[in-house]
């Protein structure tokens, strides 16, 4: 964005921020440098580009304009000095965690997060002889319970995945600086748009970008902001031998998405609202959890470090699992389907889906009970969304 149009409002950064018209043919869009060498012009040229992508580009591993101009508006939108894409948010988080920990490490954990990354944390990472433990991230007093002198990050989700439990993003991180250790939070349910995390403290940002950044359902991608030194680290470390670099035709579609992503969520939120409140006084609703919500625990944390409450409601039926699956079987303008942060309103069972791979007792230990559904709302009409959700609720007895 040129400095004539400096702006720090979202809406602003999210369409222009990193993008400037192609100084040859003045075209608007960021073209798509489907290419994976540049020429050099001689030797020297080459040695120095190789040697690091602040003098240019050589190989799409190491660096490419289309993700460049990505990775610009992401660091914008988050406040970060610089961002680093790949090409999925496990990649992301792998290529962070793989660059910060070594053996004899310890990580605290929170007990709620996505399946992939418990998994990492759980089964991968002990093998290279880390040591991870899982708590509650919610209370800070179990995180500070949890330290001890190796522990090298505090990592957690907020809002988690799936059951939308928050974390005190400012007590985290005061935590960590006064331990030296690093705090990494994953951002995806909320977006940059909805919450900051860098300016709450926090030292690293993760998103999978797949979600609410792309908003379509039609790409993939990992997004990790935080300081220059650590990003320029994990870029000639992980970043570019482990190879998880997002694509250039990717990036393009991430930087589509983005585009919208201020109005989307609008819209999100609007309608996440909405289906949280009818689902609440629903007879055959057991409980909703959404921050948005009095009801929700942790409601006045939400209004302090959220500028909204986001797309993402969960809830439990009266009958358990049995009902939960008729329910389900009965949608018919919802879709059943596992992401989240579409255009289209998703639904899904975690307990059978997405954490099917963690032990009952810890599922249920972090929320996550076998009546449990998470509910991605889209961006249609939310009388449909609704009128869907009215039907279906008919069928449980």
């Amino acid at each position: 964005m040129s400095e004539k149009w400096k702006s720090k409002r979202l809406g602003t950064l999210s369409v222009r921020a990193g993008q400037e018209p192609c100084p040859i043919t003045g075209a608007i869009a960021t073209p798509i440098y489907q290419t994976s060498n540049f020429q050099f012009v001689d030797v020297e040229d080459g040695a120095k580009k190789c040697e690091s992508i602040d003098n240019g580009y050589c190989y799409t591993r190491l660096g490419n304009p289309t993700l460049s101009v990505l990775e610009a508006k992401m660091a914008a939108l988050e406040g970060g000095e610089e961002a680093l894409a790949f090409t999925t948010g496990v990649a992301a988080i792998s290529a962070l965690l793989f660059s910060v920990l070594k053996q004899g490490d310890h990580a605290i954990v929170t007990d709620t997060c996505y399946s992939a990354t418990h998994y990492l944390f759980d089964t991968i990472l002990p093998k290279f002889g880390v040591e991870v433990t899982f708590v509650d991230a919610s209370e800070v007093r179990k995180v500070e319970q949890a330290l001890r002198p190796n522990t090298r990050i505090i990592y957690f989700e907020t809002p988690a995945n799936p059951t939308v439990k928050l974390v005190d993003m400012k007590a985290i991180a005061r935590i960590a600086k006064e331990h030296d250790l690093m705090s990494i939070v994953d951002s995806t349910f909320a977006s940059p748009i909805l919450q900051r995390p860098l300016e709450h403290g926090v030292d690293v940002v993760v998103h999978s970008a797949t979600k609410y950044i792309g908003g379509h359902g039609d790409v993939m991608g990992g997004i990790l902001v935080g300081n220059s030194k650590l990003m320029h680290t994990i870029r000639d470390d992980t970043y570019k031998n482990m190879g998880g670099v997002i694509m250039p035709i990717d990036a393009y579609f991430l930087l589509r998405g983005l585009k919208t992503l201020e109005v989307r969520m609008k819209k999100h939120c609007a309608n996440a609202m909405a289906v949280a409140k009818y689902l609440e006084n629903h007879s055959k609703v057991d409980r909703v959890y959404y921050p948005g919500l009095p009801s929700h625990p942790q409601h006045e944390l939400a209004k302090r470090q959220m500028d909204d409450f986001g797309g993402m409601v969960c809830f439990e039926l009266k009958g358990g699992l049995e009902a939960g699956v008729t329910f389900m079987n009965s949608l018919k303008f919802c879709r059943l389907a596992v992401s989240l942060g579409d255009v289209d309103t998703l639904i899904q069972h975690p307990a059978s889906m997405t954490h099917w791979y963690v032990a009952k007792e810890e599922r249920e230990r972090s929320g996550i009970t076998d009546g449990l559904v998470r509910m991605s709302v889209g961006i249609e009409d939310v009388e449909d969304i609704i009128a869907d959700l009215e039907q279906a609720l008919g069928k449980v007895e």
